[in-house]
């Protein structure tokens, strides 16, 4: 008997600890509003490939009974594909691809592995770190990500993560013949928006 009503307690403890915080699993969608750039510079300019398409999951644990109250982040993702980044300039795409391997590596992968929220103006600041994969390299980063929790309970998360080709074995790419060369560093911007 008193075997059976400490089953029932666990049982009871377990249920309400779910119920008393919403969690949930968002995905990018392909067809909602994907805003990632690489972003750097040049001997003659400042360079940006854009790209429209990315996939990603992401674990939201939300206040109980206020889906707008983010309490933490279990987990998040996203996954680039270097080839859907194109610029103004089909040269430095091609040498761009070239330089990321892409023939080898097909996407640019991050993987969070712990995060600490706090609220600020508009929405929470996420200080995150995680596993950023580029060209077959994979480095430990930090990545600050600025969230709102939208009026239609999407997600969308906005940052940047500078970075230098070097580190991930990239030789920066140039064009025309060599007279153009980019930067070391780069920047990889990003707005998306996850969605349940």
């Amino acid at each position: 008997m008193k075997t059976t009503i400490a089953g029932f307690l666990l049982i009871s403890m377990i249920t309400y600890s779910n119920i008393g915080n919403a969690q949930s699993l968002y995905k990018i969608q392909k067809n909602e509003t994907i805003d990632m750039k690489l972003n750097g510079t040049s001997t003659f300019h400042d360079w940006e490939m854009d790209a429209v398409t990315a996939t990603g999951e992401a674990q939201f644990t939300f206040k109980s009974g206020d889906e707008s109250e983010l309490e933490s982040l279990k987990s998040l993702t996203f996954n680039l594909i270097v080839t859907d980044l194109k610029s103004d300039n089909k040269g430095l795409d091609k040498n761009a691809y070239k330089a990321l391997k892409t023939d080898e590596f097909k996407s640019i992968h991050y993987v969070m592995s712990n995060s600490n929220v706090s609220p600020e103006s508009g929405g929470y600041l996420l200080e995150t770190n995680g596993l950023l994969t580029v060209a077959g390299v994979t480095k430990n980063v930090d990545i600050d990500i600025h969230l709102v929790v939208n009026n239609n309970h999407t997600v969308t998360c906005k940052g940047a993560y500078e970075l230098k080709m070097t580190d991930y074995n990239v030789e920066p790419p140039s064009f025309m013949m060599g007279l153009m060369k980019t930067g070391d560093a780069t920047t990889l911007n990003f707005a998306v928006t996850y969605i349940n």
